[in-house]
Formats: structure tokens, C-alpha cells, sequence
């Protein structure tokens, strides 16, 4: 009888164990993600609000699958994917009405820094493009992915991305003009 009652607390404490394990490795991995999540969030939907609750939906999301991907995923790939589902679903659901400012606007006679007209011009710009669009410019061009990786991450060939990037890229020389410089 102590036989299976011993044998039952060492599986027991094993399996607390390696909980404990998963829980720490995922604490871990929250630390390092969250910055590029909140950042790549905030590029597709312009207010760090929504960006922290899409930044939480997917850690959500991830944590309730983090027993069958921690181990084997690319988690990099793995939060990147299931970031920009919870974007494209947020998206069907808000209204095309509804306009999400992250601040008030500007008021009359107010400075605006150089830098701060260039970045409102920027996310204008991208905010004008699709949203599949916009995740292939942010992914590829602002976090520096491969065609290959973005592909993964969308669900989509390597050749629709190279043809939506290209399309994009146009889209936004002409929204800024010819007179745009990058600096």
C-alpha cells in the first residue's frame, strides 16, 4: 500500500515539476516578446491601447497552448501568427466608422516636432493600405523579416507576398508624393 502511495506522490512531484518548468520557460519568453509584440500591434492598429490588448489576447492565447508549443514551435513564428489573427479578427469586428486616436489632437498654435509630422505621416499612409497589406509592410520592412518568414507567419506563398509588397510599396510613394524624403 506505501508502494502506490509513494509511486503516486513522485509522479505527482514530477509533474509539478515540470509545470513549474513551462510556467517559468513562459514567463520568460512574455519578458522577451512583449516589447515586439506591443510595437508590431501598434504599427497595424495605430493606438498603444489596442496594441496592449492585442499584445494580452495573444500571450492569452499562447499560454493556453503553451503545454503542446513550448518545446516544438518557433514561438517567434508561432506569436507573430497568432498576433496578426487577433489583429485581422479585431478588425472584421470594428466598425469601418469608428476612428481610434491614440491622443487628442493637435491644438491650434501648438509645436509639433519634425519627427513627430514625419511619424503621424508615415502611419497615415500606412494606415491607408489593407489590412493584409499592411502586416506584409510592417513585417517585412519594419521588423526585417524574409519574404519566406512573412509568408509562414500570413499563410500565404512567397510569391503573394512579394506581389502585395510591391503593390504596397507603390501605394505608399504615391500617398506620400514625389517631394516624401526619407530621412
Amino acid at each position: 500500500m506505501t508502494d502506490i502511495v509513494s509511486s503516486e506522490a513522485g509522479w505527482n512531484f514530477s509533474w509539478r515539476r515540470e509545470r513549474v518548468a513551462r510556467d517559468e520557460e513562459f514567463a520568460a519568453f512574455v519578458a522577451a516578446a512583449t516589447p515586439r509584440l506591443r510595437r508590431t500591434a501598434y504599427l497595424m492598429c495605430r493606438d498603444w491601447h489596442l496594441a496592449q490588448d492585442l499584445t494580452q489576447l495573444t500571450l492569452a492565447k499562447m499560454y493556453a497552448s503553451w503545454g503542446r508549443i513550448w518545446r516544438t514551435a518557433n514561438l517567434e513564428a508561432y506569436s507573430r501568427r497568432v498576433l496578426m489573427n487577433a489583429v485581422f479578427d479585431q478588425r472584421k469586428r470594428r466598425s469601418d466608422s469608428e476612428v481610434l486616436l491614440a491622443d487628442l489632437p493637435d491644438q491650434p498654435g501648438q509645436l509639433v516636432a519634425p519627427d513627430a509630422d514625419l511619424h503621424v505621416t508615415l502611419m497615415r499612409a500606412l494606415a491607408a493600405l489593407p489590412v493584409r497589406d499592411q502586416a506584409i509592410v510592417v513585417l517585412r520592412h519594419w521588423e526585417d523579416h524574409s519574404v519566406d518568414t512573412v509568408a509562414e507567419i500570413l499563410g500565404v506563398s512567397a510569391s503573394v507576398v512579394k506581389m502585395r509588397s510591391m503593390r504596397a510599396l507603390a501605394r505608399l510613394r504615391e500617398l506620400l508624393g514625389a517631394d516624401f524624403v526619407r530621412q
